[in-house]
């Protein structure tokens, strides 16, 4: 099956060997994300509220780049540094969709790249 790169400067280019997002067939798979300003290695975490509204912006514009929405999201993962972050991030996350919501599963671990609080990764289907 052949596969598609999705990269777009709206959104934080790769730290490392891989890319934004991956279209194959009418399935977007969409890298972790942290709440990186694009274009630069800016971390945009001045408190949880801004950080995970910024990795909701980065996921908004990969979808983008792919012609696709939050209402096309069929599976999230969200990697928490603290369970305790749950509410604050549960609720500024719900506001990014509407209608029905997708599958997810949210877990902490123990650390996350550049030691952010929060990390999603997205699958959607056209």
């Amino acid at each position: 099956m052949a596969k598609e790169i999705i990269n777009t400067p709206n959104a934080p280019a790769p730290i490392g060997p891989y890319n934004q997002a991956i279209m194959t067939g009418n399935m977007l798979f969409i890298s972790g994300q942290i709440a990186l300003k694009p274009g630069t290695t800016e971390l945009v975490n001045a408190d949880l509220i801004e950080e995970t509204h910024q990795v909701m912006q980065n996921l908004k514009s990969i979808l983008a780049a792919a012609s696709m929405d939050f209402n096309q999201v069929v599976k999230t993962t969200i990697f928490l540094s603290d369970m305790d972050l749950f509410g604050q991030v549960n609720e500024i996350y719900g506001k990014y969709f509407e209608g029905e919501f997708p599958a997810r599963e949210t877990v902490a671990v123990k650390g996350l790249p550049k030691n952010v609080n929060v990390e999603i990764s997205m699958i959607a289907a056209k």
